[in-house]
C-alpha cells in the first residue's frame, strides 16, 4: 500500500528532480504478417500495428494526467524486419517499402518512434539480412520515426566481422544521406553485441521472436533524483552512498511498475519488463555526469570515473530488482554524450575522450552512445570502433552498442545540433591511425572460451 509520505516524495521527485517515465513501449509480433507478396506484407504490417497500438498514445496520456507522472515517449517495437520481409524482399529497395510502411503506421497511431528495422547477424548474414542492412541509409533518410539496429555479435557466437565491416559503410552512407540534418539518420541507428529482446529504448528496441503476440515494456529515468539523493551523503562512506543509490533506484522503479501495470491493464496487453536504466536528457539537473560530480569527481572523465560508474550501475540494478519481479532490457546507466549536458561540458573541457568513454562502457549498460565524430572519418575506422566495442560485450557477457554520428562537413571543434531529447554534441576527435588491413579480413572472430557453458 502506498502511503502519503511516498506520494509527497514522488511529487517532489517529479517537480524538482526531473523524474519521468522515459517510455511506454508496446512490442508487437509481426510473424503473422509474413507473405511472399510485398504489397500484402506491407498491408499486413500496417493493419496489425494500427489495430494493436491504436490506443497506446491515448492511454499513456491518460495515465500521465491521472497520476501526475510525465511519460515522455510512447513507442512501438516490432519483430526484426529482416525476418518479416525475408520472403517478399528481393532487393534493398524492397525493404525500404517496409520502412515507409512502418513510418506511416507510426504516424497513424501517433507514437514518437518505431523500432525493429533490424537484422540479427551475430554469426552470418542471410541474403535478406544483407538486403535490409544495405537499405538502412535510404530507409532512415526517407522516414521520420523508424529506428534501426543490427546485432553483429554475441558471447555465444563471436563477432561477425563481415557485418561489422559493412556497418562501417552503412553508418557513413546514412550520415551522407542525412547531411542536411547534421547526419541525424545515424542517431536512429545502433549496432549491438548481445542485443536484448525486450529493450524499450530507441534506437535499439525490437520485439524478440521468443516474445508473445504483444507486450508492454516500460523504461524509467531519474538521474536528477539520484543526484539529489547523493547530495545528502556527501561526507559519508561508500557503504552509505551505495545504500542511498539502491533506495533511490527502488523508489524510481516502483513508479515505473505502477505505470507499467496501468498501461497493461488498460490496453489489455501483458506486462513484460521494467528497464531500470538511468537515461539522461539535455535538461540541466538530469545528467549522469552530474551524478559523478556529486560523488566527488571534478568532471566526468576524471580518474575514478569508471569506478564510480561501476558502483552506480550495480547499485541501480540491486535497488531496482527489489521493486519489480520483472526487470529486463538494458537496466543500468546510459552515458550518451549529446543527451547529457554534463557529458557535453566534460568533452568541451577536455576531461572526456572517446577512449575514456570506451573504458567506461566495460562497466555500464550500453556503449558508445550519441557521439559526434568528424565527417571525414573513414568507413574502416568506424568499423574498427564498432569491433572494439563489440569485443567488450562479447568477452564480458554483456550488451554493448555503438551509435556514432560522422557529421558531414563538421570537424573537431564544431557542434552538431540534433534537437529535442537528442540534444547537441561537440565533434570529438578520433584516432587517425589506420585499421584497414584488420577490418578488411573476411570471416568472424570466434566466441571466447568461457562462452561454452553446456
Amino acid at each position: 500500500m502506498i502511503n502519503i509520505h511516498e506520494v509527497i516524495e514522488t511529487n517532489d521527485m517529479i517537480e524538482k528532480e526531473n523524474l519521468d517515465m522515459r517510455t511506454i513501449t508496446m512490442g508487437i509480433s509481426l510473424l503473422d504478417c509474413i507473405d511472399s507478396d510485398l504489397n500484402k506484407v506491407c498491408d499486413n504490417i500496417y493493419n496489425k500495428i494500427t489495430s494493436m497500438a491504436k490506443d497506446l498514445v491515448k492511454v499513456g496520456e491518460e495515465i500521465s494526467m491521472e497520476y501526475g507522472i510525465p511519460i515522455v515517449n510512447k513507442r512501438i517495437s516490432i519483430t526484426p524486419a529482416a525476418l518479416i520481409g525475408g520472403s517478399a524482399c528481393k532487393s534493398p529497395e524492397d525493404f525500404v517499402q517496409i520502412a515507409k510502411t512502418l513510418d506511416r503506421a507510426a504516424k497513424k497511431v501517433g507514437v514518437n518512434f518505431i523500432g525493429g528495422y533490424t537484422a540479427l547477424v551475430s554469426k552470418k548474414m542471410t541474403k535478406a539480412d544483407e538486403y535490409l542492412i544495405r537499405s538502412i541509409p535510404e530507409a532512415l533518410a526517407c522516414t521520420e520515426r523508424v529506428c534501426s539496429s543490427v546485432n553483429v555479435g554475441s558471447t555465444k557466437t563471436g563477432l561477425d566481422m563481415d557485418a561489422i565491416r559493412l556497418m562501417g559503410k552503412i553508418v557513413k552512407d546514412t550520415a551522407k544521406l542525412t547531411a542536411d540534418q547534421d547526419s541525424l539518420g545515424c542517431a536512429k541507428l545502433v549496432v549491438f553485441c548481445n542485443a536484448p529482446d525486450d529493450n524499450p529504448f530507441m534506437a535499439g528496441a525490437f520485439h524478440g521472436v521468443t516474445e508473445g503476440d504483444a507486450i508492454i515494456n516500460v523504461g524509467v529515468s531519474g538521474p536528477g533524483v539520484v543526484k539529489k539523493a547523493l547530495e545528502s551523503v556527501k561526507e559519508k562512506d561508500f557503504g552509505k552512498v551505495c545504500e542511498t543509490i539502491k533506495k533511490t533506484a527502488f523508489k524510481i522503479t516502483r513508479v515505473g511498475q505502477l505505470v507499467a501495470y496501468e498501461a497493461s491493464k488498460r490496453l489489455n496487453v501483458p506486462f513484460g519488463i521494467i528497464d531500470l536504466s538511468l537515461a539522461p536528457t539535455p535538461a540541466v539537473g538530469d545528467s549522469i555526469a552530474e551524478i559523478f560530480e556529486a560523488l566527488g569527481l571534478e568532471r566526468a572523465g576524471a580518474p575514478g570515473t569508471t569506478a564510480a560508474l561501476a558502483m552506480l550501475n550495480d547499485q541501480v540494478k540491486k535497488g531496482g530488482v527489489m521493486a519489480s519481479s520483472y526487470v529486463g532490457g538494458l537496466s543500468g546507466a546510459f552515458i550518451p554524450v549529446s543527451e547529457d549536458q554534463g557529458m557535453i561540458d566534460a568533452v568541451n573541457d577536455g576531461a572526456l575522450t572517446l577512449e575514456k568513454l570506451e573504458a567506461m562502457t566495460c562497466v555500464c549498460s550500453v556503449g558508445l552512445d550519441m557521439i559526434a565524430i568528424p565527417g571525414d572519418t573513414k568507413e574502416t575506422t568506424i568499423a574498427g570502433i564498432i569491433a572494439d566495442e563489440m569485443a567488450i560485450g562479447m568477452v564480458n557477457q554483456k550488451t554493448t552498442a555503438v551509435r556514432v554520428i560522422p557529421v558531414q562537413g563538421k570537424k573537431v571543434g564544431d557542434t552538431a545540433e540534433f534537437g529535442g531529447l537528442l540534444g547537441y554534441a561537440p565533434i570529438m576527435p578520433v584516432n587517425t591511425f589506420g585499421c584497414d588491413d584488420f577490418v578488411n579480413r573476411p570471416g568472424r572472430i570466434p566466441a571466447p572460451i568461457h562462452s561454452f557453458k553446456n
